[in-house]
């Protein structure tokens, strides 16, 4: 599971969208996409018809099959992390970044026993981590802000909803995680150690298009993130109505939707433009994190990263 399933979300106010309906001159972007909180803009966009033909959505079960179709060159974008995007990039295929989706403000979590009063107290110790998600990540900035390296502690990989039942056998020391894996090892004696709000706008979830797309297929391009724009402004305006769509499509109860509220952000127009903009937080993000990414040996090169982020497709107003 290379992406959690579901996680809260806060709403910026004041959106507008301008473009939606516009044509591409090169047929339908084909977009990956799968279950998570910060793509819900573009379900809600495609159940409510805003997403024209020049955009066909391709659900999978997890990022793997996005990245993979990126990787085959069956799908021109999807919706990744940054640090699944760097992935794709260091194996040749480059990305731009067009709309940030969310931005984990907490939701990612180190769950400890209780014998580990603080961070520094990992040395040692057995933690269970998705080495190949988001939550592999999370822990590299745990050790980093601990001084400590992956050789001080025991890394047991597994995929995240895994981890209650490793907890439970007491295989396992702390966890990095999600929910609802949070909660289920809070009710098991575990303390919140750690959590992303602690590295405040660092985990990204991205809308990313080959450069290919982007050169070939811009209007399509536009249409995709207009539609993004057009399903976050149905959630600012019947946030009711979405919680318990985004329940119905997760599978889960509204009372979790309204709960996990405020551990994501779901940025407005404005701060895609701040995060997008040229040397923004992104950008700078993408470089920090390739070079930890780079060092611990999770990639074997560093993509250069040319115009990584282009501006040019969010719509143009807010009111």
């Amino acid at each position: 599971m290379q992406r959690r399933d579901f996680l809260g979300l806060s709403i910026a106010t004041g959106l507008s969208v301008a473009g939606l309906g516009g044509c591409s001159k090169s047929g339908p972007l084909a977009f990956g996409i799968h279950p998570w909180i910060g793509y819900e803009p573009l379900y809600l966009a495609r159940d409510f018809d805003w997403l024209p033909a020049s955009v066909a959505l391709r659900s999978g079960t997890s990022a793997r099959d996005s990245m993979d179709g990126l990787l085959s060159g069956e799908l021109g974008g999807a919706a990744l992390t940054l640090d699944e995007t760097i992935r794709i990039w260091s194996q040749g295929t480059e990305l731009v970044v067009v709309a940030v989706a969310d931005v984990s403000a907490g939701a990612d979590v180190l769950v400890a026993r209780p014998h580990i009063a603080e961070l520094a107290d990992l040395r040692g110790q057995r933690v269970a981590v998705e080495l190949d998600g988001v939550s592999g990540i999370l822990l590299l900035k745990v050790l980093e802000v601990a001084g400590l390296s992956r050789d001080d502690i025991v890394a047991v990989d597994l995929p995240v909803n895994q981890h209650p039942e490793a907890w439970s056998r007491r295989e396992v020391d702390a966890s990095v995680c999600y929910e609802p894996t949070v909660s289920a090892l809070e009710s098991d004696g575990g303390l919140r150690l750690f959590d992303s709000s602690s590295i405040p706008e660092t985990i990204f979830d991205l809308l990313v298009v080959t450069r290919d797309t982007v050169d070939s297929n811009p209007g399509a391009v536009r249409d995709l993130v207009a539609g993004h724009f057009a399903g976050l402004r149905h959630m600012v305006r019947s946030m009711h109505d979405s919680i318990y769509r985004i329940a119905s499509r997760q599978g889960i109860q509204p009372g979790k939707v309204k709960n996990a509220l405020g551990t994501v952000m779901l940025p407005d127009l404005a701060a895609n433009q701040r995060y997008l903009a040229a040397s923004g937080r992104v950008e700078s993000v993408a470089r920090s994190l390739s070079r930890l990414m780079f060092d611990e040996g999770i990639i074997t090169n560093e993509p250069g990263f040319r115009g990584l982020c282009n501006t040019a497709f969010l719509p143009r107003r807010v009111s």
